[in-house]
């Protein structure tokens, strides 16, 4: 594979130390491949952004479609648990950041129900 056709991670906000370090865990790690870091963000970072009601309904019951397109946000967001601790210190509290921003969103409280609409 060409140095223009090989999955790279770009990761908006963080510094390229960072980024290097998560690309050498990549390459090294049985359990990555080139990309899969910024993959697994992006999945967290749109699954925390779905309306609230999709939320709690694949909290509860689960989607079926996870699975055979491994696209479980919840698998992701373990995945870059791992990797945070698979990094250095200084690097992991950067990625943390970046993490953290999605995981705010996610604890975020529901806005109250009103059964009336309005």
């Amino acid at each position: 594979m060409s140095a223009r056709t090989r999955k790279t991670t770009h990761i908006d906000g963080l510094p390229s130390r960072v980024l290097s370090e998560i690309a050498r865990l990549e390459r090294s790690r049985n359990y990555l491949c080139p990309g899969d870091v910024s993959a697994a963000l992006r999945h967290w970072r749109e699954y925390v952004h779905l309306p609230q009601r999709r939320l709690w309904q694949d909290y509860e019951c689960g989607s079926p479609y996870w699975y055979c397109c491994e696209q479980d946000p919840f698998a992701a967001r373990a995945l870059l648990d791992t990797v945070t601790r698979a990094l250095s210190a200084r690097n992991a509290r950067e990625l943390r950041r970046i993490v953290g921003r999605f995981d705010a969103v996610w604890d975020r409280p529901s806005p109250p129900y009103d059964p009336g609409g309005g």
